[in-house]
């Protein structure tokens, strides 16, 4: 079973490295943003809430992505391994994600090892990320959104970069390359 979480602030290419590492391993790319994407597309209660708080840049309040969250790595396609992207956010949800993997897995009676969970940084400098968002061109990708969200990276999610260096989880990765760069550091990272 493999597991990895990737951090990084918004536009370091999280998503689509994920996404190719998860074609690779056979496993599942569970996305939170495309999650609330989806519920806020369909205007769903859930949906309806989080696009409060990502219209303005904010990160959705802790309950809305843990119930999220928990529900989704409940599913079989995760059985595996699964890649995280856009969680945890916070060191209460890294917290949260430690006590899942630690429970007790109710099919084995066997309490997974933490240790196999990878935790991969990707590294950027917020030049290149305003030039990247900006060009993407969603909805809430703005200019003054975007330096928002940043402030609200560093303050709140940087703080895992502790959090899992102090666990020897975590990765670095220089995300400020090619796709193709960057997916054969994190293959090198992962298989070593």
């Amino acid at each position: 079973m493999r597991e990895l979480i990737f951090l990084g602030p918004p536009g370091s290419g999280k998503g689509t490295q994920a996404a190719r590492m998860a074609e690779i391993m056979k496993i599942p790319h569970i996305s939170t943003g495309e999650i609330l994407r989806d519920h806020v597309s369909k205007q769903t209660p859930l949906g309806q809430q989080a696009k409060t708080y990502m219209d303005l840049g904010d990160l959705v309040p802790d309950q809305l992505i843990l119930d999220m969250v928990t529900h989704r790595l409940s599913e079989p396609d995760a059985e595996t391994g699964w890649i995280l992207d856009g969680f945890p956010r916070n060191v209460s949800q890294a917290q949260f994600v430690q006590e899942h993997l630690l429970s007790v897995d109710e099919k084995t009676g066997k309490i997974p090892d933490k240790d196999h969970v990878w935790v991969i940084n990707l590294e950027v400098p917020d030049d290149v990320i305003l030039k990247r968002l900006l060009v993407r061109g969603r909805e809430d990708d703005h200019e003054e959104t975007i330096l928002h969200r940043l402030q609200v990276y560093r303050e709140q999610t940087a703080p895992l970069i502790e959090f899992y260096s102090s666990r020897n989880q975590l990765h670095h990765i220089n995300g400020d390359r090619t796709m193709e760069e960057v997916t054969d550091s994190l293959k090198e990272v992962i298989t070593s």
